[in-house]
């Protein structure tokens, strides 16, 4: 199949990495699909009718860099190198900082939103150089913007996930390797089903792996989805701590580790 674009994706099992493989899937890219659950991946594949000669599964845990590192080694050797790359995988546990245990969800979501962002980038960087082309995207999110009471390490994580990329977009400048970030509001996922406050501009999976995918094909360098999101999280940046404080303060928490 040569010639037919590929594409890699953490944390395809679900959520926002499923449908973002279904979409890339109808546009005729071939697919490595990366997650800890790769039995998800395959029933996925397999009631979906994907063809087994287009997608590959790879079996990483993100928050492991010699693990994420190594599937990316695995997909240069199996299937080529990627045309598109998306680090999607992430998570969001809600954390209090009096809480000893809670520094631990501080460091694993660091580990696999942060570091296993850029790992997962990593294998592919020096070979898409080398050809002149490639998407490197990485998944942040509206909660980059500012940060929400109780939510702590999903903000400060994908604030970094925003800045690290920006960082790296400077760097790929004249390579022909485009960085896309895309940041989304809140998507109807496993991840966000439990959350004990209102999401405004709720979005279905599929109708945010539309917007993303054309996002990557145009190789825009920074993308809300959807963009009244994106307008709403600018808006409360303006207002001064004061009033933001006083408009956060009943706001529900996100859900701790071991909360039901």
């Amino acid at each position: 199949m040569a010639g037919t674009p590929l594409v890699f994706i953490t944390g395809a099992s679900s959520g926002i990495g499923q449908a973002l493989a279904a979409r890339f899937y109808r546009a005729g890219y071939r697919l490595a699909l990366v997650a800890r659950r790769t039995a998800e991946i395959e029933a996925w594949a397999t009631a979906s009718r994907l063809d087994p000669a287009r997608y590959a599964v790879y079996g990483a845990d993100v928050a492991l860099t010699d693990d994420i590192v190594a599937a990316g080694e695995a997909c240069v050797a199996r299937q080529g190198l990627p045309d598109v790359v998306i680090a999607n995988a992430g998570i969001s546990i809600g954390i209090d900082t009096a809480e000893r245990s809670d520094l631990d969800v501080l460091a694993r979501t660091f580990a696999v939103n942060n570091i296993g962002l850029a790992a997962t980038f990593h294998p592919f960087v020096r070979g898409m150089t080398q050809r002149g082309s490639g998407r490197l995207v990485g998944i942040g999110s509206v909660a980059a913007i500012r940060g929400l009471p109780g939510h702590g390490a999903y903000c400060a994580s994908k604030s970094g996930v925003v800045a690290y990329c920006e960082s790296l977009r400077g760097e790929l400048r004249t390579s022909g390797v485009r960085v896309v970030t895309i940041c989304p509001g809140y998507i109807d996922t496993p991840l966000t089903q439990g959350n004990r406050y209102g999401m405004p501009f709720l979005m279905t999976p599929d109708a945010f792996a539309q917007q993303a995918f054309d996002t990557v094909e145009a190789g825009t360098s920074y993308r809300v989805i959807p963009w009244q999101m994106g307008v709403a999280a600018k808006l409360l940046r303006l207002l001064p701590n004061a009033l933001f404080d006083r408009a956060m303060s009943g706001r529900g928490r996100k859900k701790r580790l071991g909360e039901s």
